[in-house]
């Protein structure tokens, strides 16, 4: 499926989701005494669906790359602070959501190299270098491809012929 626009990615919906569920635990009274976590977490929370949505709409594979790798910087962050709330006292009533909120942020993580992987191993620079000649280029090539496959059926059609005819 190509994507059109940032929100259709199923990453950056899941990166919201989890920023969601991050916000809603900050508001906790565990977090109270603890601003500077809560802060940190939350924007780190958001930095996630913020770098995928600022990288999709840069143009480049390059820059699309560049912005994976900060989002999936952002989801060691929420995942190390998590760790962190998982061993302070004032946070163990959280345990349950502090876990599935990790496991969020590791598929996430999961979904997010994925991606990269994938893009690394493309030929395709990004939507900023694809002038009208290059669209013509990609769409020539297309129906070469579609072409060479129809012959390559023929053939193979007319061999089976053959063979049978043979037997």
């Amino acid at each position: 499926m190509k994507y059109t626009r940032f929100e259709e990615l199923p990453v950056w919906q899941d990166a919201m989701a989890l920023s969601e569920r991050a916000f809603a635990m900050t508001d906790d009274r565990a977090f109270g005494r603890k601003g500077d976590l809560r802060s940190q977490l939350e924007r780190a929370a958001l930095s996630i669906a913020n770098n995928v949505a600022e990288g999709f709409e840069r143009g480049t594979t390059q820059e699309l790359l560049t912005f994976l790798y900060i989002a999936r910087g952002s989801a060691g962050e929420v995942r190390s602070m998590l760790l962190l709330a998982e061993r302070l006292p004032a946070f163990a009533h959280l345990k349950s959501e502090i876990s599935d909120l990790k496991s969020q942020a590791e598929s996430i993580s999961r979904q997010l190299r994925a991606w990269a992987d994938n893009l690394q191993n493309s030929g395709v620079k990004g939507q900023r270098y694809l002038t009208e000649a290059a669209r013509r280029r990609a769409e020539q090539g297309k129906r070469t491809e579609a072409f060479s496959g129809e012959l390559e059926r023929i053939v193979e059609k007319g061999r089976k012929g053959r063979a049978a005819q043979g037997a």
